[in-house]
């Protein structure tokens, strides 16, 4: 009995040491090694099941004698009864039970394993600001400010730490300009990701930035602009067009989205 203890103490401990491994692990690993660590969980339990059924014959215990009078019978029929469907499993494989359970609770997936199976796998992603990560729709509100939207900060840093990120806007003015990158280096976009201020372009046409995107050939195009988006998708591999309403007209390489993030199921 003793070992059998110090045996399911070492299961439950290897199951938790287990969990926290692949918790650490899914965070960098690719589906086949996600898979290699699921076969190996599964000879896991194999063993511990192998070891748990008998090996040996069973014991065979001594017919009893038959009763004396019919009463007794079935009084003794009954007990038996009783003794066979009260059988209840042990603590030990309950615990056994628990720790198995545990073990094979799904991973919730972390925002940076959305973000790349999302964008799949693209390495380059050419992104608008205006109505995307800036609170501000239109370059006459640039003139006036340029704000940094809270909700999609998180998501945008994400983006920086796996794809090579662009961010480009028309603007009116040198002024315009200064604000949107004074906004995004308050915001943190320079120092938590790994956006430089070279990476953020400015144009003074909706053409200008059309241009911009067919010579960057990204993998990803995130635009608020349906004509725009419909132009660019037989050069783009894929394109996110972030509006409240879907537009009229739409290429199947093109994704519809209100938000930044509510594509990438952050809100």
């Amino acid at each position: 009995m003793a070992d059998k203890d110090d045996f399911l103490q070492l299961i439950k401990r290897f199951g938790a040491f287990l969990t926290v491994k692949i918790s650490n692990l899914l965070h960098s690993l690719d589906s086949r090694s996600v898979g290699a660590i699921a076969g190996l969980a599964f000879a896991v339990v194999f063993t511990w099941r192998l070891w748990r059924s008998p090996s040996g014959p069973q014991r065979r215990f001594p017919k009893r004698q038959a009763a004396t009078s019919s009463s007794s019978g079935v009084r003794n029929h009954s007990s038996a009864n009783v003794a066979t469907s009260g059988v209840t499993p042990s603590s030990e494989d309950s615990d056994a039970q628990n720790v198995i359970d545990e073990f094979f609770q799904p991973v919730k997936p972390t925002l940076g394993q959305i973000v790349r199976q999302r964008l799949s796998e693209g390495r380059k992603v050419t992104c608008r600001l205006l109505g995307v990560i800036l609170e501000e729709t239109n370059p006459e509100e640039l003139q006036q400010q340029a704000t940094v939207r809270s909700s999609v900060l998180e998501v945008l840093l994400e983006i920086t730490k796996f794809c090579d990120l662009y961010l480009m806007e028309r603007v009116l003015d040198d002024e315009s300009e200064r604000k949107v990158l004074l906004a995004l280096e308050n915001a943190g976009v320079f120092t938590s990701g790994g956006l430089v201020k070279d990476k953020v372009l400015f144009c003074s046409t909706e053409i200008g930035r059309t241009s911009f995107v067919r010579q960057l050939e990204p993998d990803w195009h995130i635009d608020t602009n349906p004509e725009i988006t419909f132009q660019l998708a037989r050069f783009i591999k894929y394109q996110l067009h972030v509006s409240a309403t879907k537009p009229e007209r739409t290429a199947i390489n093109v994704f519809n989205s209100t938000s930044l993030e509510q594509f990438f199921g952050t809100v």
